[in-house]
């Protein structure tokens, strides 16, 4: 797994609700033999036109937002199916954080397992952050710090956000959860010790 601490960079505001897998990967893109290269199916139904050609309209096409390393989003970002190729897509695409006031569940749990950090924050919050990157053209950067889950904004607002223990835990050290647990291998073999001293019949 790869870790995550902090990233700083641009942030492409996407202020749509119920941005839902499909969107973020269209299924079309998942028959493959190999999961490099997904990224060419990121939100290909907004960044591409019907006929394969980029969409100038989209805000990823556009410049700085083609070098974009945030995105902000309005609430229930990666709702929908369960598939796991929408966070590697927008990690392979260079996204290392999704801000948003709430995600779906599988893909919120899936960005900690493909080095992206889902972030929650009030629309509120989000807006303000949106608002301060288009004032800006975008030329502009947000910093997002998992150790310290703190944002900051581009005016030096810090907005806090919490996430959940292991799975930051996880992320902060690029580990999943069998590599998480071998961590602990010597508590691990105390409790089997003591367990075994009480419950010899069950060895």
């Amino acid at each position: 797994m790869e870790s995550f601490v902090r990233v700083s960079g641009i942030a492409a505001p996407i202020m749509r609700i119920n941005i839902d897998t499909d969107q973020i990967i269209p299924a079309k893109y998942l028959v493959r033999t190999s999961e490099a290269g997904i990224s060419q199916g990121l939100f290909a139904g907004w960044r591409l036109r019907t006929d394969g050609s980029v969409n100038p309209d989209f805000i990823l096409n556009r410049e700085p937002y083609t070098r974009a390393r945030i995105i902000l989003a309005d609430r229930n970002f990666g709702c929908g199916s369960s598939r796991e190729a929408a966070p590697k897509a927008l990690r392979e695409w260079g996204i290392r954080a999704v801000i948003a006031p709430s995600f779906g569940g599988i893909f919120f749990n899936n960005c900690f397992r493909n080095g992206l950090l889902p972030v929650e924050l009030p629309i509120e919050q989000v807006q303000v952050i949106a608002d301060q990157v288009e004032a800006a053209d975008g030329e502009t950067e947000v910093t997002v710090d998992l150790e310290l889950e703190t944002v900051t904004t581009p005016s030096g607002e810090i907005f806090s956000f919490r996430s959940p223990a292991v799975l930051r835990q996880m992320l902060l050290q690029g580990v999943d959860e069998v590599s998480l647990t071998l961590g602990r291998s010597a508590e691990i073999a105390a409790f089997r010790a003591q367990d075994q001293a009480k419950r010899p019949w069950a060895y």
